[in-house]
This record gives C-alpha cells, sequence and structure tokens, in this order.
C-alpha cells in the first residue's frame, strides 16, 4: 500500500482528501454488472433522465458488500481513520452523461434513523422515501466521515465536486453566508477506482455534466457514534 500519511494529513486539515486506484478496473466493472442486474423498481430506486439514484444500497444490493470491502479499501479506511468506525448510509448515484442536474454549495447536515423519535439535540426532520432524517448534535456530524467511490474517471467536466477547503471546521456554515473574499474553491477529479474521503461538514456542490461523460459514484458514510436510545440507524453494517 501507498504511504498514506499526506492524505490522512490533508483530510484532517481540509476536511477532504482522493487516493486513486484503490480498486482495479475489474473491480469496478463487477460493482456495475452487480447494480444494472438489479430490479429498479423499488421504492429506494429513483430514476429520472437526469440521475439514477440507489438510496441504501448496500441494503438493496448486499451482494456488493464482498466486492466493495476489498482488503485494500479495508486497509485504507483504518489507516485514515482507525477501526472503530462502521457504515451508517449508502447511496448509488449515476449522473448520465446527457444530465443536467447539478447540486449547489451545501453540508451534509442530516443522518438517516430506522424512526422518528422526539429526541433533544435532535431535528428538524424529514422524510425521503420513506427514510427518516434528522440533524443530529454537531458533535455526530464533526466525526463522520463518507467514502465516495468512483466508478468513472470524474472531472469538472462531468460533475467532479468542487469543495471549500477548511470549510469543515466552522460548524454549521450557510452557504447564502459565503464570504468569497476569503474562501477558495477547489475541484476534486478523481480517477475511475479512486476514493475521495471527506468530512460532511465540508461545503461541497456538483455542477452540470457539459462532456456527455457518465459520473457513478458510490456514497457511503461511516460513524463511530453510537445513538441515544431508542433511536438507532437506519442502516449499520459493521467493517471491522
Amino acid at each position: 500500500m501507498n504511504d498514506l500519511s499526506l492524505n490522512k494529513k490533508e483530510l484532517e486539515e481540509k476536511g477532504f482528501t482522493t487516493i486513486e486506484r484503490i480498486f482495479t478496473v475489474q473491480e469496478i466493472d463487477a460493482m456495475l454488472q452487480i447494480i444494472t442486474e438489479v430490479d429498479s423498481t423499488k421504492s429506494n430506486f429513483r430514476k429520472t433522465d437526469d440521475l439514477f439514484a440507489i438510496r441504501q444500497v448496500l441494503k438493496e444490493i448486499p451482494q456488493l458488500c464482498s466486492v466493495i470491502f476489498t482488503k485494500r479499501l479495508l486497509a485504507t479506511i483504518r489507516h485514515m481513520i482507525g477501526d472503530s468506525y462502521f457504515v451508517v448510509k449508502s447511496i448509488f448515484f449515476d449522473k448520465p452523461g446527457a444530465s443536467n442536474w447539478f447540486v449547489s454549495y451545501h453540508q451534509d447536515l442530516t443522518i438517516s434513523v430506522d424512526k422518528k423519535i422526539p429526541i433533544e439535540g435532535f431535528g428538524p426532520w424529514s422524510v425521503k422515501q420513506d427514510q427518516f432524517a434528522v440533524q443530529p448534535p454537531l458533535y455526530i456530524l464533526e466525526s463522520n466521515i463518507t467514502i465516495r467511490i468512483h466508478l468513472d474517471h470524474t472531472d469538472e467536466n462531468n460533475g467532479a465536486l468542487r469543495v471549500i477547503p477548511k470549510s469543515h471546521r466552522k460548524g454549521i456554515y450557510r452557504p447564502e453566508t459565503i464570504n468569497w473574499n476569503k474562501e477558495k474553491e477547489e475541484v476534486c477529479p478523481v480517477g475511475k477506482g479512486g476514493v475521495m474521503f471527506m468530512r460532511p461538514l465540508l461545503l461541497h456542490a456538483s455542477s452540470k455534466t457539459t462532456n456527455h461523460l457518465q459520473r457513478r459514484v458510490l456514497h457511503i458514510e461511516l460513524s463511530k457514534q453510537e445513538l441515544p436510545e431508542p433511536l438507532q440507524w437506519s442502516e449499520r453494517l459493521m467493517l471491522f
């Protein structure tokens, strides 16, 4: 394995880092083959002209797990953030080559839980495709990590993330208050088989596709935090 000390430092300081060639072309093709063979008519599957998404993809397609969580990926996760993290959310995104879909600057402020229960510090609540989402206390968001597995080469022309480095250190940071005289945007290209690690509180955005190339990503959120009972994570998959 490559020396990941610089990536680990970059993740801590800037809120994100990219590690190329975590997966081989054959491993990526195996993931895509599994995804294309499933029944896409279920409620957790969202399909439009601009976007195809599968929420709780590891629940919907459990056979993906053995292909995704290779020894190499698990060793990378362990080196970057330790072995106390577990999966709490998984989504597959497919932005077609002709997509005009874009996402403006935002932070990922909600977590997915199994039920709606009034608990101090948790709220507001929302429901997406029959799944409960809630904004948790800040300490949970600050400790969580997202990994984005790129199933296609992605650059500024087909929806690579644009981020504001170090914005994850500023708590809840409303996009409308961004001071562009002080902040600097950075584009995060990732090759096919590469993985981007990022903090959910990092301000990030995604542009429209302009080169007619597809962009498919597996978005997996990790946490090491237990929720106050009786609240539970809606997805929970142990890694170690």
